[in-house]
């Protein structure tokens, strides 16, 4: 029985962590391009990019392009700016969509989504 009650602490440290939400450039260094994004879980945000774009299905049109001319070595995801978990989730969104124009105007980046 040990090893059922492990898992099901395991499962609930899992449910209990703290997402980390926030802002995101994908930067090309070949083409000197850099898109910026926003997530509700950064942990997995780029996983889920990197997937779409080497299936060469990602809705952005442009990004698909370059990543497709210039590989996948060209590019890096970076953790721009994370959200405090103090920050109340009905403001979640408000606050992502003002830090993505901030850093879109910032970066001279394009955005993403």
């Amino acid at each position: 029985m040990s090893g059922n009650s492990e898992r099901k602490a395991i499962i609930r440290a899992y449910k209990e962590r703290e997402v980390r939400r926030g802002v995101f450039a994908v930067r090309c260094a070949e083409s000197g391009e850099v898109w910026i994004g926003v997530s509700n879980n950064l942990d997995a945000t780029q996983n889920g990019l990197w997937f779409t774009l080497r299936m060469g299905s990602h809705p952005i049109k442009e990004l698909q392009n370059a990543w497709n001319q210039h590989g996948d070595g060209a590019f890096e995801f970076q953790e721009l700016e994370k959200l405090t978990a103090d920050l109340h989730p009905l403001a979640v969104e408000d606050r992502l969509k003002e830090r993505k124009s901030f850093w879109v105007a910032k970066l001279g980046g394009l955005p993403l989504f």
